[in-house]
């Protein structure tokens, strides 16, 4: 028996003339949204942090080796990438699965101020990337008075 009762429409969407029928279902059936939630898992969070001599920028990067990770300093824009493999496997009872990521994570920003890039270090311990960008002296922007 069913668990459900339908009214009958005898005027229902099959009867009426809808040529987009077909592109809501296509919509209702996939869940669009779930590449853009992987994608936004994979990205590097981190936080960017000034001081009066320098740019402090704390990157989470968990399992990676420092190795794997590249920094590019071109006057203020900082580019951050890495070589990522990761390998999660869940079980649960008699059933167990894989989850595989293999590929490059990479952020991109702009400071508003040029760094110096002599003077750039980088430290990686328990995940956590900090990158130290000094300001180089004399380019912080001029401010004008109206007249």
């Amino acid at each position: 028996m069913a668990s459900h009762l339908t009214r009958f429409d005898p005027v229902g969407p099959s009867s009426r003339m809808d040529p987009f029928r077909s592109f809501d279902s296509l919509f209702n059936t996939f869940d669009l949204m779930r590449p853009l939630r992987a994608f936004d898992s994979e990205r590097i969070r981190m936080d960017v942090t000034e001081t009066d001599q320098a740019f402090v920028v704390r990157a989470d990067m968990p399992g990676v080796k420092k190795e794997d990770v590249k920094v590019c300093i071109d006057g203020n824009e900082v580019t951050i990438s890495a070589d990522v493999s990761q390998e999660h496997e869940h079980t649960e009872g008699s059933s167990v699965w894989r989850e595989r990521f293999q590929g490059q994570q990479y952020r991109s920003f702009t400071l508003p101020q040029q760094v110096d890039e002599e003077k750039a270090s980088a430290t990686c311990r328990d995940g956590v990337f900090e990158l130290s960008l000094p300001k180089r002296p004399g380019s912080g922007g001029k401010q004008l008075t109206v007249q």
